[in-house]
C-alpha cells in the first residue's frame, strides 16, 4: 500500500488513530498503527504523541505511550466508576513470591525460568504461569544453550501496572535492593 501525505490528512489520521486505539482495547504497536493508518512507524508515533496532547485533562481517558506502542486507558480518578459499572472486583494482589520473580525478570530480562529459580532457590513454575496469565511477562525467544530454554521479558501490561513508560524508569538495582532490605527490617 502506498503511504499518503501525512501533513495534509493529520486531522483525519488523528480521528482514525483515536478510533483504532479505542476499538483495540490494548496498546497497539507503532508499527501496526503505521500499517493501519498507511503512514510510517515514526509518523504513527508522532500522531500518538499529538493525540496525547490534544486529549488533555478534560477527558475521562488518556493516551498511554510506551517506547513502541500507544493505547487508551481510563484516567485513574475515574477507575472506580468503571469498576463499579463493570462489576469488576479488585484484582488479587501479587504474592511476595510473585513480586520477587517479577523483579528478577524485570532487572535481568530477557531471562529464563531456570535463572529465576536459581536466584530464588525454589521452583517457579506456578509463579510463571500466573505472571503469564496476568500478561505481566511474555515469552520472547529461546536461549542459544543446551535445551534451548525459553526467554521471558516483561510486557506493556507490566509497565502500565507499575506506572512506568519503559523499564529504564525502574530504580537502579542498588536502590531496589535497599528498599527491599529496608522492608525486611520493618518486619
Amino acid at each position: 500500500m502506498e503511504q499518503t501525505d501525512f501533513s495534509a490528512r493529520a486531522d483525519e489520521l488523528l480521528g482514525a488513530l483515536e478510533a483504532v486505539l479505542f476499538a483495540a482495547g490494548d496498546p497497539v504497536s507503532f508499527e501496526k498503527l503505521g500499517e493501519v493508518l498507511n503512514v510510517s512507524e515514526s509518523e504513527a508515533k508522532l500522531l500518538s504523541q499529538k493525540l496525547q496532547t490534544e486529549i488533555g485533562a478534560d477527558r475521562a481517558f488518556e493516551v498511554y505511550l510506551t517506547a513502541d506502542s500507544a493505547g487508551l486507558c481510563t484516567r485513574t480518578e475515574y477507575a472506580s466508576y468503571v469498576q463499579s459499572y463493570l462489576e469488576i472486583k479488585r484484582n488479587i494482589p501479587l504474592s511476595k513470591a510473585a513480586l520477587e520473580a517479577l523483579s528478577v525478570i524485570a532487572y535481568q530480562q530477557p531471562t529464563t525460568k531456570g535463572y529465576v529459580e536459581k536466584v530464588r532457590g525454589v521452583d517457579c513454575s506456578s509463579l510463571f504461569a500466573g505472571l503469564l496469565q496476568r500478561g505481566l511477562i511474555e515469552e520472547c525467544g529461546r536461549m542459544d544453550a543446551p535445551g534451548r530454554p525459553i526467554l521471558y521479558r516483561t510486557t506493556d501490561a507490566f509497565l502500565r501496572s507499575f506506572g512506568l513508560h519503559s523499564t529504564e524508569e525502574l530504580p537502579s538495582l542498588e536502590e531496589h535492593l535497599q528498599t527491599v532490605l529496608q522492608g525486611a527490617e520493618d518486619l
